[in-house]
């Protein structure tokens, strides 16, 4: 039996997923037809790809091999596909993208034009915290990622999309909402932060350590969603990018808090592999952004400065 593509694909994802069923789910397959997969990959050669530990799959060190060739394999044969559609002038093919959470108030705006210009490409879209986003990008798993924070010790290539803001917030309703910017205020309050490995938990924990400050009462949570919606119902007060905050601060479900230090000031940036082989649908998405990211922050985003200042729901500074 010859070796396919198919067998590759499944092997990958069991990669990813460490599991039979993860894999099945993923892929839409019965569990049978993964394991099968599996199987013919393995006669292939002599020494084994994967062994199971605690019912979880790992790669052998000859497994580890493979999937890179198995990576490498599969994006040239995408890579080809592309080029066949593009002599016909038809851009084709799959754009993949690690964003972290928060990014899903920014990335969306700037794939719109593209895909609607290019009904052939196919949007793969994994949203997730810092950490699995930078770790998709080491493992070749997407073209790009989207972040606030660029991962340090690995060789990068960027476009920078619009700044990131992130205020201290809280429900509006709190009683104990400062009437100072005194930064030592923060050490009496509910703090909520996001999980670890998270860009906007790390900004904070910075913040915090950079005027020494010493935090008693937090929560913690795992999402930006569920932080945002924690600081609605009133439990506490968070620094949070103000790109997630437009509708509650046009509702009044939050208020920006002046303080001392903030707010931190980060940008959104479009990252990917300095040694990474773009595929032509890739290419094509960097230079539209390169060509068309200023029209887009001016139209959706007030010119990248969506100024709080102006808000009649803030106190004065």
């Amino acid at each position: 039996m010859d070796l396919t593509l198919d067998q590759l694909r499944v092997f990958l994802d069991v990669a990813r997923t460490g599991s039979i069923t993860r894999t099945a789910e993923s892929l839409h397959l019965t569990q049978p037809a993964v394991s099968i997969r599996l199987r013919n990959l393995q006669q292939h050669f002599d020494m084994p790809i994967t062994e199971t530990i605690n019912r979880k799959i790992y790669l052998t060190e000859f497994g580890k091999e493979l999937e890179k060739r198995a990576a490498t394999i599969l994006d040239d044969i995408e890579t080809l596909d592309a080029q066949a559609q593009a002599f016909r002038g038809r851009l084709t093919g799959r754009l993949r993208i690690a964003c972290v959470s928060t990014g899903i108030y920014v990335l969306p705006r700037f794939l719109t034009d593209f895909l609607q210009s290019n009904p052939g490409v196919n949007l793969s879209l994994d949203v997730s915290n810092k950490a699995r986003v930078v770790e998709t990008l080491e493992r070749n798993e997407t073209d790009f990622a989207l972040v606030s924070v660029l991962p340090a010790g690995m060789n990068l290539k960027r476009v920078t999309l619009m700044p990131n803001l992130l205020h201290l917030a809280c429900s509006p309703d709190r009683r104990d909402i400062p009437n100072k910017r005194d930064v030592r205020k923060l050490e009496t309050l509910p703090l909520i932060f996001r999980e670890h490995g998270s860009a906007t938990r790390l900004a904070m924990e910075k913040f915090i350590g950079r005027k020494k400050l010493h935090i008693g009462k937090k929560l913690e949570l795992t999402s930006n969603e569920a932080v945002k919606q924690a600081v609605v119902a009133g439990l506490g007060f968070s620094v949070m990018p103000l790109i997630g905050l437009r509708n509650e601060l046009q509702q009044g479900t939050i208020r920006i808090v002046p303080m001392e230090g903030l707010p931190l000031k980060t940008s959104w940036e479009l990252i990917w592999r300095a040694d990474k082989r773009l595929s032509p649908v890739a290419q094509a998405f960097v230079a539209h952004l390169k060509r068309s990211k200023a029209d887009i922050i001016e139209k959706h985003f007030e010119g990248g400065t969506l100024p709080v200042q102006a808000s009649p729901l803030l106190p004065p500074a």
